[in-house]
């Protein structure tokens, strides 16, 4: 059994004994005087009843306290308070008092980062929900049209069977997605790191979606005439897979007749940044923050006309930290946006 910092129990029975010693010594020489045996050995008495007093009033004092608080720590500790198992059983109101409000925080903040996570789960859950049965449904209703009979006809049923083919195709996508996106949070996917050309690894992607910016006159360019490699150390599969993204965002959500722009520049010795750049639609304050949230979309209509899984930009920030660096967003409504990340850079 330990106790830390008694000193509030003294002070009551200091005080206690006090009190007592000195109605008794009253109470005791009113009645020696009455019965007429008063005498002056009677002055040992207050000293003897104040030590005696003292002594039992503090031990029961101690044991009151103790008992109560022991009880108050031991349901405390069927909580799982870690931190105050650790600590010894104090018996002063004050440090218990600041020991249970700094629990009873603790608590707060748990039950609401729990909340916080129990809303995310909802949304996300849904979000999945909708995502999967969009595709789903439409094969269905597909297959189903031509069990009914339109499979007699050759041409409906090449086109129904495309059309059918396309909805498993993003059902595969965005079930690869989900995917890759767990397996970036717990860390399980390996990234094969090797030096590699970022200029040249840029002039790929804008060719791979070349003919998808000719449909809405975007423009795809770089800011100068890069003429040097400029060679960096990544995975060259996941900063693609980073760039496409970026990219055709840009054209997704670009005005017609517009421009994707990507620059590339040194910050440090070892390190540069690449920017890509649009002149689209741009984001509001607002949505800046959930961004990068899976599923989370800006314009819920237009983005699925354009396919995709959702997943995009979540993946995007999940490739880029497992690199351990940094990706950055600055945008503004109906100007445009810029995306931009680091890469570690090779001599």
């Amino acid at each position: 059994m330990q106790h830390k910092n008694l000193k509030k129990s003294y002070k009551f029975a200091i005080r206690t004994s006090l009190y007592v010693t000195l109605f008794t010594t009253l109470l005791v020489s009113l009645f020696l005087w009455y019965y007429h045996t008063f005498n002056w050995q009677v002055i040992f008495f207050p000293i003897l009843c104040y030590i005696l007093c003292f002594a039992i009033v503090q031990y029961r004092v101690e044991r009151f306290i103790y008992r109560r608080v022991k009880k108050i720590y031991d349901d405390l500790t069927l909580l799982e308070s870690t931190s105050l198992r650790q600590q010894p059983i104090t018996t002063d109101m004050g440090t218990l008092t600041r020991e249970i409000d700094k629990y009873a925080r603790d608590k707060k903040l748990e039950i609401e980062t729990l909340k916080v996570r129990e809303e995310y789960r909802k949304e996300y859950m849904g979000n999945v929900s909708h995502e999967l049965k969009t595709p789903l449904f439409t094969v269905q209703g597909y297959v189903l049209t031509l069990l009914d009979g339109a499979m007699e006809d050759p041409k409906i049923r090449k086109k129904y069977l495309n059309r059918a083919s396309k909805g498993v195709e993003r059902l595969i996508y965005i079930i690869k997605d989900l995917d890759m996106i767990a397996k970036l949070e717990v860390g399980d996917l390996m990234l094969n790191k090797e030096k590699f050309d970022i200029v040249e690894l840029v002039r790929s992607v804008f060719d791979l979606f070349e003919m998808k910016a000719v449909k809405k006159e975007i423009t795809l360019t770089f800011d100068m005439e890069y003429t040097n490699p400029i060679i960096v150390y990544g995975d060259r599969e996941r900063i693609q897979q980073v760039l496409t993204n970026l990219v055709v965002n840009s054209i997704i959500y670009g005005r017609e007749k517009g421009t994707t722009e990507v620059s590339i520049e040194s910050l440090i010795k070892n390190k540069v940044i690449v920017r890509v750049t649009d002149n689209g639609e741009g984001i509001s304050k607002e949505n800046i923050p959930r961004l990068f949230e899976r599923f989370f979309r800006i314009d819920k209509s237009g983005s699925r006309k354009e396919g995709g899984s959702g997943l995009g930009l979540a993946i995007v920030k999940h490739i880029i930290e497992a690199h351990e660096e940094k990706i950055y967003i600055e945008s503004e409504f109906g100007v445009g946006s810029e995306f931009s990340f680091t890469l570690e850079k090779t001599e």
